[in-house]
């Protein structure tokens, strides 16, 4: 089979392609149609069969012979904790938990919740809601208090579940000194909040609202799974939204179980049985869908690692974890790899331990810069796979489909679509451009199925959002082209495109010469007000440790890389050296924030930053910026 039949099939026989695929998926019911539209006229995926995506991910596993092969490893090296357990543990666990969920009233349809950190309570919670088929709303425990205000107002859950603490490299966050005050600003009532004590920190519990987690187990009586329609949502996930009351992202049960199933057999190439670890957080969609449901949904055993690349100890520790567990394949962010690169730019850590495991390396959140591509594959030397998808896709739209045909990897692309997405780059007018002609990303409709069916009671929204901007497609957000060969090139959202003097330029391409640079760790073009030209780029960049160049050659060196790889239209002159870039926890750049502040624009931050005080040292040195 080579990726071209197969992908050819899923867009020429669409119906007949994932009826196939849902045959891998234990159905109560199977479904009467394949595609169909609902009242409001949306495509939806497997109207009319019923499952639990909870059984799929466990019971069925347990009922075919995986009962004792570990689902997840819990490796915490911030408390110094490891831990594996079984499917049938974890099965038992979750059936015990919701038997918690339904004695506090949830039924199915109702909504939960989960303010929590990265321990295996917290997968117990989301597998515990669907298997009642309740909805459940993870919050990333980064979040500040109004952000979980805001979303408790919009999901209106009957119950909040949460842990006392959340553990950081030096430091411990106290979960209730957030959800105290949110449900106290949220006009939203919850009937109760049930608490998991840490041993880092035990909260105080308020009377008549708060419960003890584990004394509630203590009464509880397991709670078998309920059947829900294949349309039926299994969760909910905000994702930021420009008029700052952030998306509902919706996922389906249906569309979503095959969509996981398919993605670990053909995009990542996975085989039931095997480790597979996804290094993010449950908060984000890659820890929905990567380190919960497609590992489980497949048989794999996931990892869920409470640390960061570095500091926990050092940057070997990455290495640690895929030599301890056997780890077949690997997918984080390419700023991970960065984070490691910076500190051990020889990766004389990595000499340590054994990772010949490891069969890919998986690459997304953000764009990968070939410098740090080249460096994976360099240090692992396996294939390293950059894929783009969304929080709204909830599965990779782009990729090198290895589970098919492992395709000739070229870096700075994220490969080509994936089965079911019909992708295309438009002009404004929609029409589609000639190959290596940047434009709008988009996809024609229907969506394959994983994907977002709405957004939470907000269906006006949706289709503002997504897909009025190019009728017949779903509108990405994102700027792209496509070669001559098929390949797709995501060159960042839309309004990183610049317009320096009437030109419309690619703050990401020239990131990309930036930091190929060798003493550049990680950096930032972005495009800042010009009186004469309308904008002009302006690069931050983070310096490799033990770097000694200076300021001033750098820059010199910089503009005229930029100038013989871009050319001289882009005007690039100058680069300022800074300690750090702001980011989100996820670690995505805040690039907006960084033009806000060099424009001397009032703005917000972000609840999602990963440290508030990289703002007021970025505006210090931008002060001393020479216009």
């Amino acid at each position: 089979m080579t990726y071209s039949s197969f992908y050819n099939r899923s867009m020429e026989q669409p119906e007949a392609f994932w009826r196939e695929q849902a045959e891998d998926i234990d159905w109560f019911k199977k479904p009467a149609a394949v595609l169909s539209k609902d009242e409001n006229n949306l495509y939806r995926w497997y109207e009319g069969g019923q499952l639990n995506t909870a059984h799929l991910a466990l019971d069925y596993h347990v009922e075919n012979g995986r009962g004792d092969q570990p689902a997840i490893y819990y490796d915490s090296p911030v408390t110094d904790t490891k831990q594996a357990i079984s499917y049938r543990e974890l099965r038992d666990q979750v059936a015990l938990f919701a038997g918690v969920l339904k004695a506090k009233g949830v039924q199915k349809g109702d909504t939960v919740i989960i303010y929590m950190p990265m321990i295996p309570q917290t997968v117990i919670a989301m597998l515990a809601c669907a298997r009642l088929g309740a909805v459940h709303s993870v919050v990333f425990g980064g979040f500040a208090a109004h952000e979980l205000a805001i979303r408790i107002d919009d999901a209106k859950p009957k119950l909040l579940l949460t842990a006392s603490a959340g553990k950081e490299i030096n430091r411990i966050i106290d979960y209730m000194k957030i959800v105290n005050p949110a449900l106290e600003e949220a006009n939203h009532q919850i009937d109760g909040c049930i608490v998991y004590q840490r041993d880092i920190l035990q909260a105080p519990l308020q009377e008549g609202r708060d419960f003890d987690w584990e004394g509630l187990l203590a009464e509880a009586s397991p709670a078998d799974c309920v059947s829900v329609e294949a349309t039926d949502p299994l969760y909910i996930l905000y994702t930021s939204g420009t008029t700052g009351k952030p998306k509902g992202i919706v996922r389906d049960n249906g569309g979503h179980a095959v969509a996981m199933k398919f993605s670990m057999k053909y995009v990542y190439g996975v085989e039931p049985g095997e480790v597979y670890w996804a290094a993010s957080d449950v908060g984000w969609v890659v820890g929905h869908s990567y380190i919960v449901y497609a590992p489980l949904i497949h048989g794999c055993t996931t990892v869920l690692y409470e640390g960061k690349p570095v500091r926990t100890p050092d940057a070997g520790a990455f290495w640690r974890v895929l030599e301890a567990y056997k780890v077949s394949v690997f997918f984080t962010a390419p700023t991970a790899f960065r984070a490691i690169k910076k500190e051990d730019n020889e990766a004389k850590l990595k000499a340590k331990y054994d990772t010949s495991s490891l069969r890919y390396l998986f690459l997304a959140g953000e764009r990968c810069d070939v410098s740090t591509l080249e460096w994976c594959q360099d240090v692992l030397q396996v294939p390293v796979i950059d894929h783009w998808w969304q929080t709204e896709s909830g599965w990779p739209m782009l990729a090198n489909m290895v589970g098919v045909e492992l395709l000739p990897v070229k870096p700075g692309s994220a490969g080509k679509p994936v089965c079911g997405y019909d992708l295309k780059v438009v002009a404004p007018n929609g029409e589609p451009l000639p190959p290596n002609t940047e434009g709008a990303v988009v996809i024609r409709l229907p969506l394959a199925p994983g994907t977002l069916p709405n957004l939470w009671q907000d269906t006006a929204r949706f289709i503002s959002s997504y897909l009025s901007p190019y009728p017949g497609y779903y509108f990405t957000g994102d700027g792209g082209y496509i070669d001559e060969d098929g390949y797709v090139f995501i060159t960042g959202r839309i309004d990183d495109i610049i317009n320096v003097a009437g030109h419309r330029l690619s703050t990401a391409e020239m990131e990309e010469v930036v930091a190929a640079h060798p003493a550049v760790a990680e950096c930032a073009v972005i495009g800042v007000h010009d009186e004469l030209k309308g904008q002009i780029p302006v690069g931050f960049v983070v310096l490799k440790a033990g770097t000694s160049i200076t300021e001033a050659e750098l820059e010199k060196e910089l503009i005229q890389m930029v100038r013989e790889q871009v050319g001289p239209v882009a005007a690039f002159k100058k680069a300022n050296v800074v300690q750090r870039l702001p980011k989100t926890r996820s670690g995505k750049i805040l690039r907006r924030i960084m033009r806000h502040i060099v424009d001397g624009k009032p703005y917000n931050p972000p609840s999602t930053i990963e440290d508030m005080s990289v703002l007021p040292e970025l505006e210090e040195q931008v002060k001393g910026m020479e216009k």
